[in-house]
């Protein structure tokens, strides 16, 4: 579990089930599948936990969890290549979601907040959604000065690559963006980085 260092930092206390859930809408990135498989072994998860559950895989290299997540039977399970096609998915569900409907979340960080991002636009209140991290530590990063966005950043200083300047990747994290935000390193001595380094692998 990632710890917050400031108070903007996201925590993700991990998957559990809410048996009060009328339906059970899971979306996982790749390593993720692992979180959702654990969460079928837990004592309180029964049957009709699963049966209730749509679940939206995407599953990047991750094929191999398929077939295990296809024997807990779920209610439907879309298995989809990218995450923007998850996201394309998750948009049609929302949009026909009743009330009862809980969200589950877990892969990278990256993918967690554009789901609590893209949910929090059908009202969905993002302290309701239950996550839980697997896999990378690599974050997206949004550059403060061209707004240009960032996918997968292991490392810092990062160069942008819209405007190319070389950016801090501080720990400040935008719910709303689901990115943390990257701010020019070498403002005040041109030139005068630091190395960089692999924080995020």
């Amino acid at each position: 579990m990632l710890s917050p260092s400031i108070f903007s930092r996201p925590v993700y206390p991990g998957l559990h089930g809410d048996r009060f859930a009328k339906t059970n809408l899971i979306l996982a990135e790749e390593e993720g599948a692992q979180a959702i498989l654990d969460l079928a072994r837990h004592p309180d998860v029964t049957s009709p936990f699963f049966a209730r559950a749509i679940i939206l895989f995407c599953q990047g290299r991750a094929a191999d969890t398929v077939p295990a997540l296809e024997a807990l039977a779920p209610q439907a399970l879309w298995v989809l290549p990218t995450i923007e096609t998850t996201l394309f998915r998750l948009r049609g569900v929302l949009q026909t979601a009743t009330m009862g409907t809980r969200l589950y979340v877990t892969g990278t960080e990256p993918f967690i907040g554009r789901v609590v991002a893209e949910a929090g636009a059908f009202g969905v209140d993002p302290r309701s959604v239950i996550t839980e991290h697997r896999g990378s530590l690599r974050r997206r990063v949004q550059c403060v000065h061209c707004k240009g966005m960032m996918e997968e950043v292991t490392h810092s200083p990062v160069s942008c690559a819209h405007c190319g300047l070389s950016l801090f990747v501080r720990d400040h994290y935008s719910r709303r963006l689901g990115a943390f935000q990257g701010v020019c390193i070498d403002a005040e001595v041109p030139g005068d980085r630091p190395a960089v380094e692999e924080l995020y692998p």
